[in-house]
Protein backbone atom coordinates (compact mmCIF):
# COMPACT_ATOMS: atom_id res chain seq x y z
CA UNK A 1 0.00 0.00 0.00
CA UNK A 2 2.94 2.32 0.91
CA UNK A 3 4.54 1.67 -2.47
CA UNK A 4 1.52 3.09 -4.35
CA UNK A 5 1.68 6.67 -5.35
CA UNK A 6 -1.07 9.17 -4.68
CA UNK A 7 -2.14 9.12 -8.30
CA UNK A 8 -2.40 5.35 -8.24
CA UNK A 9 -4.50 5.43 -5.08
CA UNK A 10 -6.72 8.06 -6.57
CA UNK A 11 -7.15 5.95 -9.69
CA UNK A 12 -7.93 2.89 -7.53
CA UNK A 13 -10.65 4.88 -5.72
CA UNK A 14 -12.15 5.93 -9.01
CA UNK A 15 -12.15 2.35 -10.23
CA UNK A 16 -13.86 1.21 -7.04
CA UNK A 17 -16.48 3.96 -7.35
CA UNK A 18 -17.14 2.96 -10.95
CA UNK A 19 -17.41 -0.68 -10.01
CA UNK A 20 -19.76 0.26 -7.16
CA UNK A 21 -21.95 2.22 -9.57
CA UNK A 22 -22.13 -0.79 -11.89
CA UNK A 23 -23.06 -3.04 -9.00
CA UNK A 24 -25.73 -0.55 -7.90
CA UNK A 25 -27.19 -0.51 -11.40
CA UNK A 26 -27.22 -4.30 -11.48
CA UNK A 27 -28.86 -4.32 -8.04
CA UNK A 28 -31.47 -1.82 -9.20
CA UNK A 29 -32.10 -3.87 -12.32
CA UNK A 30 -32.41 -7.05 -10.25
CA UNK A 31 -34.92 -5.34 -7.91
CA UNK A 32 -36.93 -4.15 -10.92
CA UNK A 33 -36.91 -7.66 -12.35
CA UNK A 34 -37.94 -9.07 -8.97
CA UNK A 35 -40.89 -6.66 -8.77
CA UNK A 36 -41.82 -7.46 -12.35
CA UNK A 37 -41.67 -11.18 -11.60
CA UNK A 38 -43.74 -10.69 -8.46
CA UNK A 39 -46.36 -8.73 -10.37
CA UNK A 40 -46.31 -11.29 -13.16
CA UNK A 41 -46.79 -14.11 -10.60
CA UNK A 42 -49.76 -12.31 -9.05
CA UNK A 43 -51.31 -11.80 -12.50
CA UNK A 44 -50.70 -15.42 -13.45
CA UNK A 45 -52.13 -16.59 -10.10
CA UNK A 46 -55.23 -14.52 -10.66
CA UNK A 47 -55.56 -15.89 -14.19
CA UNK A 48 -55.08 -19.47 -12.96
CA UNK A 49 -57.65 -18.91 -10.21
CA UNK A 50 -60.09 -17.49 -12.74
CA UNK A 51 -59.50 -20.44 -15.04
CA UNK A 52 -59.99 -22.86 -12.13
CA UNK A 53 -63.17 -21.08 -11.05
CA UNK A 54 -64.42 -21.12 -14.63
CA UNK A 55 -63.67 -24.81 -14.94
CA UNK A 56 -65.41 -25.55 -11.64
CA UNK A 57 -68.43 -23.50 -12.71
CA UNK A 58 -68.48 -25.29 -16.07
CA UNK A 59 -68.20 -28.66 -14.34
CA UNK A 60 -71.06 -27.79 -11.97
CA UNK A 61 -73.16 -26.55 -14.89
CA UNK A 62 -72.31 -29.70 -16.84
CA UNK A 63 -73.31 -31.87 -13.88
CA UNK A 64 -76.56 -29.93 -13.45
CA UNK A 65 -77.26 -30.19 -17.16
CA UNK A 66 -76.41 -33.89 -17.14
CA UNK A 67 -78.78 -34.42 -14.20
CA UNK A 68 -81.51 -32.45 -15.98
CA UNK A 69 -80.98 -34.49 -19.15
CA UNK A 70 -81.09 -37.73 -17.13
CA UNK A 71 -84.33 -36.64 -15.43
CA UNK A 72 -85.77 -35.64 -18.79
CA UNK A 73 -84.74 -39.00 -20.23
CA UNK A 74 -86.31 -40.84 -17.30
CA UNK A 75 -89.49 -38.78 -17.67
CA UNK A 76 -89.61 -39.53 -21.38
CA UNK A 77 -89.13 -43.23 -20.66
CA UNK A 78 -91.88 -43.15 -18.04
CA UNK A 79 -94.24 -41.23 -20.32
CA UNK A 80 -93.49 -43.63 -23.17
CA UNK A 81 -94.17 -46.64 -20.95
CA UNK A 82 -97.34 -45.01 -19.61
CA UNK A 83 -98.48 -44.44 -23.17
CA UNK A 84 -97.71 -48.05 -24.03
CA UNK A 85 -99.55 -49.30 -20.94
CA UNK A 86 -102.47 -46.96 -21.61
CA UNK A 87 -102.53 -48.10 -25.23
CA UNK A 88 -102.47 -51.73 -24.10
CA UNK A 89 -105.34 -51.12 -21.68
CA UNK A 90 -107.23 -49.22 -24.36
CA UNK A 91 -106.63 -52.04 -26.84
CA UNK A 92 -107.69 -54.55 -24.20
CA UNK A 93 -110.83 -52.52 -23.56
CA UNK A 94 -111.64 -52.42 -27.28
CA UNK A 95 -110.95 -56.15 -27.61
CA UNK A 96 -113.03 -57.01 -24.54
CA UNK A 97 -115.87 -54.78 -25.68
CA UNK A 98 -115.75 -56.33 -29.15
CA UNK A 99 -115.81 -59.88 -27.77
CA UNK A 100 -118.65 -58.95 -25.43
CA UNK A 101 -120.62 -57.53 -28.34
CA UNK A 102 -120.02 -60.56 -30.55
CA UNK A 103 -121.03 -62.96 -27.77
CA UNK A 104 -123.97 -60.82 -26.71
CA UNK A 105 -125.97 -61.23 -29.92
CA UNK A 106 -126.10 -65.06 -30.09
CA UNK A 107 -126.48 -65.46 -26.32
CA UNK A 108 -129.42 -63.06 -26.34
CA UNK A 109 -131.00 -65.24 -29.03
CA UNK A 110 -130.41 -68.39 -26.95
CA UNK A 111 -131.44 -66.77 -23.69
CA UNK A 112 -134.59 -65.29 -25.20
CA UNK A 113 -135.73 -68.60 -26.75
CA UNK A 114 -135.20 -70.86 -23.74
CA UNK A 115 -138.53 -69.82 -22.18
CA UNK A 116 -140.32 -70.60 -25.45
CA UNK A 117 -138.55 -73.97 -25.57
CA UNK A 118 -139.90 -74.71 -22.07
CA UNK A 119 -143.44 -73.84 -23.21
CA UNK A 120 -143.24 -75.86 -26.45
CA UNK A 121 -141.81 -78.93 -24.70
CA UNK A 122 -144.46 -78.72 -21.98
CA UNK A 123 -147.20 -78.44 -24.62
CA UNK A 124 -145.88 -81.50 -26.46
CA UNK A 125 -145.72 -83.50 -23.22
CA UNK A 126 -149.26 -82.43 -22.28
CA UNK A 127 -150.42 -83.50 -25.73
CA UNK A 128 -148.66 -86.84 -25.35
CA UNK A 129 -150.26 -87.43 -21.97
CA UNK A 130 -153.66 -86.56 -23.43
CA UNK A 131 -153.14 -89.12 -26.19
CA UNK A 132 -152.21 -91.70 -23.57
CA UNK A 133 -155.35 -90.84 -21.60
CA UNK A 134 -157.74 -91.00 -24.57
CA UNK A 135 -156.03 -93.97 -26.25
CA UNK A 136 -154.75 -96.11 -23.37
CA UNK A 137 -154.13 -99.06 -25.71
CA UNK A 138 -152.15 -97.75 -28.69
CA UNK A 139 -150.92 -99.68 -31.68
CA UNK A 140 -148.16 -102.25 -31.09
CA UNK A 141 -145.66 -100.17 -33.08
CA UNK A 142 -146.28 -97.18 -30.81
CA UNK A 143 -146.01 -99.40 -27.73
CA UNK A 144 -142.70 -100.81 -28.96
CA UNK A 145 -141.31 -97.33 -29.71
CA UNK A 146 -142.40 -96.02 -26.29
CA UNK A 147 -140.67 -98.93 -24.63
CA UNK A 148 -137.41 -98.31 -26.49
CA UNK A 149 -137.41 -94.52 -25.97
CA UNK A 150 -137.88 -94.71 -22.18
CA UNK A 151 -140.37 -91.85 -22.34
CA UNK A 152 -140.55 -91.16 -18.60
CA UNK A 153 -136.76 -90.77 -18.38
CA UNK A 154 -136.63 -88.59 -21.51
CA UNK A 155 -139.32 -86.26 -20.13
CA UNK A 156 -137.51 -85.91 -16.80
CA UNK A 157 -134.06 -85.50 -18.40
CA UNK A 158 -135.33 -83.06 -21.02
CA UNK A 159 -136.28 -80.51 -18.39
CA UNK A 160 -132.93 -81.01 -16.67
CA UNK A 161 -131.21 -80.32 -20.00
CA UNK A 162 -133.27 -77.17 -20.45
CA UNK A 163 -132.37 -76.08 -16.91
CA UNK A 164 -128.67 -76.68 -17.67
CA UNK A 165 -128.94 -74.65 -20.88
CA UNK A 166 -130.63 -71.82 -18.99
CA UNK A 167 -127.96 -71.93 -16.26
CA UNK A 168 -125.19 -71.81 -18.88
CA UNK A 169 -126.95 -69.00 -20.69
CA UNK A 170 -127.26 -66.99 -17.48
CA UNK A 171 -123.58 -67.59 -16.79
CA UNK A 172 -122.52 -66.38 -20.25
CA UNK A 173 -124.81 -63.37 -19.89
CA UNK A 174 -123.12 -62.47 -16.60
CA UNK A 175 -119.68 -62.92 -18.18
CA UNK A 176 -120.62 -60.62 -21.05
CA UNK A 177 -121.94 -58.07 -18.56
CA UNK A 178 -118.67 -58.34 -16.63
CA UNK A 179 -116.64 -57.84 -19.80
CA UNK A 180 -118.63 -54.75 -20.69
CA UNK A 181 -118.32 -53.43 -17.14
CA UNK A 182 -114.55 -53.94 -17.16
CA UNK A 183 -113.97 -52.30 -20.54
CA UNK A 184 -115.96 -49.19 -19.57
CA UNK A 185 -115.36 -47.70 -23.01
CA UNK A 186 -118.50 -45.65 -22.57
CA UNK A 187 -117.36 -44.45 -19.14
CA UNK A 188 -114.11 -42.62 -19.81
CA UNK A 189 -115.60 -39.57 -18.13
CA UNK A 190 -115.57 -38.79 -14.46
CA UNK A 191 -118.90 -40.11 -13.15
CA UNK A 192 -120.67 -41.88 -10.30
CA UNK A 193 -119.67 -45.56 -10.26
CA UNK A 194 -120.32 -48.72 -8.25
CA UNK A 195 -116.84 -49.89 -7.19
CA UNK A 196 -118.10 -53.40 -6.40
CA UNK A 197 -119.05 -53.85 -10.07
CA UNK A 198 -115.49 -52.98 -11.07
CA UNK A 199 -114.00 -55.41 -8.54
CA UNK A 200 -116.37 -58.22 -9.61
CA UNK A 201 -115.70 -57.71 -13.31
CA UNK A 202 -111.94 -57.76 -12.69
CA UNK A 203 -112.22 -60.98 -10.68
CA UNK A 204 -114.26 -62.48 -13.49
CA UNK A 205 -111.46 -61.78 -15.96
CA UNK A 206 -108.94 -63.35 -13.56
CA UNK A 207 -111.15 -66.37 -12.81
CA UNK A 208 -108.98 -68.72 -14.88
CA UNK A 209 -105.96 -67.87 -12.71
CA UNK A 210 -107.82 -68.64 -9.49
CA UNK A 211 -108.61 -72.24 -10.42
CA UNK A 212 -106.60 -75.39 -9.69
CA UNK A 213 -103.45 -75.66 -11.84
CA UNK A 214 -101.36 -78.82 -11.62
CA UNK A 215 -100.18 -79.21 -8.02
CA UNK A 216 -101.40 -75.69 -7.18
CA UNK A 217 -104.71 -75.66 -5.28
CA UNK A 218 -107.35 -73.05 -6.15
CA UNK A 219 -107.06 -69.54 -4.74
CA UNK A 220 -110.04 -68.53 -2.61
CA UNK A 221 -111.43 -64.99 -2.87
CA UNK A 222 -113.33 -63.70 0.16
CA UNK A 223 -115.46 -60.58 -0.38
CA UNK A 224 -116.22 -58.47 2.67
CA UNK A 225 -118.15 -55.77 0.84
CA UNK A 226 -119.51 -52.90 2.89
CA UNK A 227 -122.34 -50.55 2.01
CA UNK A 228 -120.61 -48.22 -0.45
CA UNK A 229 -122.47 -45.42 -2.22
CA UNK A 230 -121.84 -44.51 -5.84
CA UNK A 231 -118.33 -43.01 -6.00
CA UNK A 232 -117.26 -40.24 -8.43
CA UNK A 233 -114.27 -41.63 -10.36
CA UNK A 234 -112.79 -42.72 -13.68
CA UNK A 235 -114.19 -46.26 -13.66
CA UNK A 236 -111.98 -47.71 -16.40
CA UNK A 237 -108.80 -46.43 -14.76
CA UNK A 238 -109.82 -47.79 -11.35
CA UNK A 239 -110.44 -51.18 -12.97
CA UNK A 240 -106.86 -51.00 -14.23
CA UNK A 241 -105.66 -50.47 -10.64
CA UNK A 242 -107.77 -53.41 -9.39
CA UNK A 243 -106.34 -55.58 -12.19
CA UNK A 244 -102.72 -54.68 -11.33
CA UNK A 245 -103.12 -55.31 -7.58
CA UNK A 246 -105.12 -58.55 -7.92
CA UNK A 247 -102.80 -59.93 -10.61
CA UNK A 248 -99.80 -59.18 -8.38
CA UNK A 249 -101.54 -60.91 -5.46
CA UNK A 250 -102.07 -64.03 -7.58
CA UNK A 251 -98.42 -63.90 -8.71
CA UNK A 252 -97.26 -63.72 -5.07
CA UNK A 253 -99.41 -66.71 -4.08
CA UNK A 254 -98.23 -68.75 -7.07
CA UNK A 255 -94.62 -67.91 -6.19
CA UNK A 256 -95.22 -69.23 -2.68
CA UNK A 257 -96.85 -72.35 -4.14
CA UNK A 258 -93.76 -72.96 -6.27
CA UNK A 259 -91.51 -72.90 -3.18
CA UNK A 260 -93.64 -75.32 -1.13
CA UNK A 261 -94.50 -79.00 -1.38
CA UNK A 262 -97.95 -80.05 -2.70
CA UNK A 263 -98.91 -81.10 0.83
CA UNK A 264 -97.90 -77.72 2.25
CA UNK A 265 -99.92 -76.01 -0.49
CA UNK A 266 -103.00 -78.09 0.34
CA UNK A 267 -102.61 -77.30 4.04
CA UNK A 268 -102.06 -73.58 3.40
CA UNK A 269 -103.98 -72.66 0.22
CA UNK A 270 -103.92 -69.22 -1.34
CA UNK A 271 -106.46 -66.65 -0.24
CA UNK A 272 -107.28 -63.08 -1.28
CA UNK A 273 -109.55 -60.99 0.94
CA UNK A 274 -111.24 -57.90 -0.52
CA UNK A 275 -112.86 -55.56 2.00
CA UNK A 276 -114.68 -52.30 1.34
CA UNK A 277 -115.90 -49.72 3.83
CA UNK A 278 -116.45 -46.02 4.53
CA UNK A 279 -113.77 -44.21 6.56
CA UNK A 280 -114.51 -41.00 8.48
CA UNK A 281 -117.53 -40.33 6.25
CA UNK A 282 -115.04 -39.00 3.67
CA UNK A 283 -113.31 -41.95 2.05
CA UNK A 284 -114.27 -45.16 0.27
CA UNK A 285 -111.71 -47.74 1.37
CA UNK A 286 -110.79 -50.87 -0.61
CA UNK A 287 -108.36 -53.24 1.13
CA UNK A 288 -106.89 -56.17 -0.85
CA UNK A 289 -104.95 -58.70 1.26
CA UNK A 290 -103.14 -61.80 0.02
CA UNK A 291 -101.25 -64.57 1.82
CA UNK A 292 -98.44 -64.74 -0.74
CA UNK A 293 -94.72 -64.52 -0.10
CA UNK A 294 -94.75 -60.90 0.98
CA UNK A 295 -91.97 -58.38 0.36
CA UNK A 296 -88.87 -57.30 2.30
CA UNK A 297 -88.92 -53.69 3.44
CA UNK A 298 -86.36 -52.51 0.84
CA UNK A 299 -88.61 -53.84 -1.93
CA UNK A 300 -91.81 -52.45 -0.40
CA UNK A 301 -90.30 -48.96 -0.29
CA UNK A 302 -89.66 -49.06 -4.06
CA UNK A 303 -92.92 -50.72 -5.13
CA UNK A 304 -94.38 -47.52 -6.62
CA UNK A 305 -91.14 -46.41 -8.35
CA UNK A 306 -91.29 -46.36 -12.17
CA UNK A 307 -89.54 -49.32 -13.85
CA UNK A 308 -88.98 -51.13 -10.54
CA UNK A 309 -89.86 -54.83 -10.73
CA UNK A 310 -88.81 -58.06 -9.06
CA UNK A 311 -90.23 -60.19 -11.86
CA UNK A 312 -88.05 -61.91 -14.49
CA UNK A 313 -87.35 -60.21 -17.81
CA UNK A 314 -90.39 -60.35 -20.04
CA UNK A 315 -92.89 -60.80 -17.21
CA UNK A 316 -93.17 -57.22 -15.99
CA UNK A 317 -92.40 -53.65 -17.06
CA UNK A 318 -92.19 -52.22 -13.56
CA UNK A 319 -94.85 -49.67 -14.46
CA UNK A 320 -98.05 -51.36 -13.25
CA UNK A 321 -97.91 -50.07 -9.67
CA UNK A 322 -96.38 -46.72 -10.69
CA UNK A 323 -99.32 -46.10 -13.02
CA UNK A 324 -101.74 -47.32 -10.35
CA UNK A 325 -100.21 -44.86 -7.89
CA UNK A 326 -100.60 -42.03 -10.39
CA UNK A 327 -104.23 -42.97 -11.09
CA UNK A 328 -105.15 -42.99 -7.37
CA UNK A 329 -103.06 -40.02 -6.21
CA UNK A 330 -103.14 -37.64 -9.17
CA UNK A 331 -106.33 -38.57 -11.00
CA UNK A 332 -108.54 -39.18 -7.94
CA UNK A 333 -106.69 -37.29 -5.18
CA UNK A 334 -106.84 -40.44 -3.12
CA UNK A 335 -104.40 -42.58 -1.16
CA UNK A 336 -102.62 -45.82 -2.00
CA UNK A 337 -100.62 -47.62 0.68
CA UNK A 338 -98.77 -50.92 0.74
CA UNK A 339 -98.03 -52.99 3.85
CA UNK A 340 -96.06 -56.20 3.59
CA UNK A 341 -93.86 -58.60 5.52
CA UNK A 342 -91.82 -61.39 4.08
CA UNK A 343 -93.65 -64.77 4.34
CA UNK A 344 -96.73 -63.01 5.79
CA UNK A 345 -98.36 -61.59 2.65
CA UNK A 346 -99.20 -58.12 1.39
CA UNK A 347 -102.02 -55.61 1.85
CA UNK A 348 -102.87 -52.76 -0.49
CA UNK A 349 -105.23 -50.07 0.79
CA UNK A 350 -106.95 -47.77 -1.69
CA UNK A 351 -108.87 -44.74 -0.46
CA UNK A 352 -110.99 -42.64 -2.80
CA UNK A 353 -112.74 -39.42 -1.69
CA UNK A 354 -116.53 -39.75 -1.56
CA UNK A 355 -116.70 -36.21 -2.93
CA UNK A 356 -114.24 -34.18 -4.98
Amino acid sequence: MDNLSFEQLQQRVKDLEKHNRLLQKKLDRSEFNRVELENSYEIQSKLVNRVIQGLEKSRAEAETRSQELQEAFNNLQMIQTKLVESEKMSALGVLVAGIAHEINNPINFIHGNIDYAYIYVQNLIDLLHLYQKIYPEPDTQITSLLSKSELDFVIKDLFQLLNSIKTGSDRITNIVLGLRTFSRLDEAEYKQTNLHDGLDSTLMLLQHRLKTKGNFPPITVIKNYGNLPQIPCFAGQLNQVFMNILANAIDAIEERYSQQTPKENQNYPGCIIISTSIVDLQWAKIAIVDNGLGMPEQVRQKIFNPFFTTKPVGKGTGMGMAISYQIIIEKHRGRLDCFSKITEGTEFIIQIPLKQ
